[in-house]
C-alpha cells in the first residue's frame, strides 16, 4: 500500500512541474476609471526569468490613446506595466483584446474600477481572448468566475494538496477522515472571510511560511507513527486540522485580496470562492482516495522501507519551501 501513497506524492510533484514547465500562471488587468473618459492600467503578464515574458499583447478599442509613458519592470515573475488611457465615450461596451492569448494555456483575470465607486473582476480565456467592458456584469458571471478562482487556486496550491495528502495518510478511519476534512473547512472559511473583509490583518509572507511548517510538523507526524510513536495529529487529527487550517484560511485569502472583491456582490463573490476551494478540496480527496481503492485489489508486497518515502518526500520539500520562505522576509 505504501508503494501507492509514494506514486501519489510523486504525481502531485510531477503535476506542480507541468504548472511550471507550462504556463498556467493568470494574466492581470486593472482598469481603475479616473473620468469619464479616462483609465489607468495595470496590465501583469506571466514571466519567465528576469527578462522575457509570454507573448500575450494589450489591445484597446480604436480611438484609444495613451496618456502617459509605460513603466514597466519585472517582478515577482511577472511584467508590470503601468500606463494611463483616454478614449472619446470611454470604454464602457466595447471590446478589449487580449493578443497572443490563444497560443498559451493562460487566462487573464480582468479587474474593473469604475469612477462610481464599483467594482467587479472577470475572467478572458484563451478559447475567447477578448471581453466586453460592461457597466456591471450578471450575477451568475461573476458566480462562475469566483468559483473557478476557488477551484484553480486549491489544485494550483501544492502546498495546500501535500498538507490534505500528509493528513489523508494520518487519519484512519472514514467517520475520522469526515470529521478532520470538515475541521479543516470550516477553519480555513473562517480566516478566508475574515481576512478577505479587512478583519484580520496578517502579513502574507510570514504565512506563507507557517504554511510551509505546518506541512513540516504533519510529515514529522508520519514518521512518528512509522516508528511506534503515536503523534497527536493521529490521537485528536480534527484539532491540528482546525488550527492549520486558520492559516491556510489566510493563505487562500491573500490570493483572493490580489483579485478583489466586487463591491456590489460582496458575498457572493466570497461564498463562492470559497466553495471553490471546497470543491477542489473534495475532487482531490476524491482522486487520492480512488487511487487507493485500486491499490488495495493489485498492490503487492513492498519493501519495508517503501513506507518512509512519502514521509521524507512531503518533509524535504516541505523545509526547502519554509527556508526559501523565510529567506524571503528581508
Amino acid at each position: 500500500m505504501t508503494r501507492w501513497w509514494a506514486a501519489c506524492l510523486l504525481a502531485l510533484l510531477c503535476l506542480s512541474g507541468t504548472a511550471l514547465a507550462h504556463e498556467v500562471r493568470p494574466g492581470y488587468l486593472e482598469l481603475t476609471q479616473t473620468g469619464p473618459e479616462t483609465y489607468d492600467v495595470l496590465w501583469k503578464v506571466p514571466a519567465a526569468g528576469e527578462s522575457m515574458r509570454l507573448g500575450i499583447h494589450l489591445r484597446f478599442p480604436a480611438g484609444t490613446e495613451d496618456t502617459s509613458e509605460h513603466r514597466g519592470v519585472f517582478a515577482r515573475g511577472a511584467f508590470v506595466d503601468r500606463w494611463s488611457v483616454r478614449r472619446a465615450g470611454g470604454l464602457t461596451g466595447e471590446t478589449i483584446h487580449f493578443d497572443g492569448l490563444g497560443g498559451t494555456m493562460t487566462d487573464v483575470l480582468v479587474r474593473v474600477e469604475q469612477s462610481s465607486g464599483t467594482s467587479f473582476v472577470s475572467r478572458v480565456e484563451p478559447t475567447h481572448p477578448s471581453f466586453v467592458l460592461a457597466s456591471e456584469p450578471s450575477l451568475w458571471s461573476l458566480a462562475g468566475t469566483y468559483f473557478a478562482l476557488g477551484v484553480e487556486h486549491i489544485l494550483g496550491g501544492i502546498d495546500h494538496l501535500l498538507f490534505v495528502l500528509a493528513l489523508l495518510m494520518l487519519v484512519k478511519g472514514r467517520r475520522r477522515l469526515f470529521f478532520t476534512i470538515t475541521a479543516f473547512t470550516v477553519a480555513h472559511s473562517i480566516t478566508l472571510a475574515a481576512a478577505t473583509l479587512g478583519w484580520l490583518r496578517v502579513p502574507p509572507a510570514p504565512v506563507e511560511a507557517v504554511i510551509a511548517l505546518s506541512i513540516v510538523f504533519v510529515a514529522a507526524e508520519i514518521v512518528h507513527g512509522l516508528r511506534g510513536q503515536e503523534g497527536v495529529t493521529a490521537r485528536s487529527p480534527w484539532i491540528v486540522a482546525l488550527v492549520f487550517g486558520l492559516l491556510h484560511g489566510l493563505g487562500f485569502a491573500s490570493a483572493l485580496r490580489e483579485v478583489g472583491l466586487p463591491g456590489h456582490a460582496i458575498p457572493v463573490a466570497l461564498f463562492l470562492f470559497n466553495v471553490g476551494v471546497e470543491a477542489g478540496q473534495l475532487l482531490f480527496v476524491g482522486a487520492v482516495l480512488a487511487v487507493l481503492a485500486l491499490a488495495r485489489r493489485c498492490v503487492g508486497v513492498t519493501p519495508r522501507w517503501a513506507a518512509w518515502v512519502p514521509a521524507y518526500g512531503i518533509g524535504a520539500v516541505a523545509v526547502y519551501w519554509t527556508i526559501q520562505r523565510v529567506s524571503a522576509f528581508g
